[in-house]
């Protein structure tokens, strides 16, 4: 497993929420829960390439932002607002 990997594998482990890269909507929905979460803007992240193309190669969603919680992926921030909408967010939050 490479370094890059084992960071990826390591924050999607270690934290109840893993939104990787910056998105306001996303971020905004979160934060109304008040919950703690790491995020990695890749963009700020000398790193941010190859964690990107490992997220897609896991996961199979090439855009961003690609979410975990609880060590499962959600998908992106579209689908966090389905959760949201359909009641099944607060759920998986606490």
């Amino acid at each position: 497993m490479t370094n890059v990997e084992q960071f990826v594998e390591d924050a999607i482990k270690n934290n109840k929420i893993f939104p990787e890269e910056y998105c306001k909507k996303a971020k905004a929905l979160l934060d109304g829960y008040n919950i703690k979460y790491e995020n990695i803007e890749l963009d700020k992240n000398s790193d941010g390439d190859a964690i990107q193309e490992y997220l897609a190669k896991k996961t199979g969603q090439e855009t961003v932002p690609n979410i975990f919680m609880n060590q499962k992926h959600i998908g992106g921030s579209h689908e966090l607002t389905k959760l949201e909408g359909g009641g099944e967010l607060q759920g998986l939050i606490a």
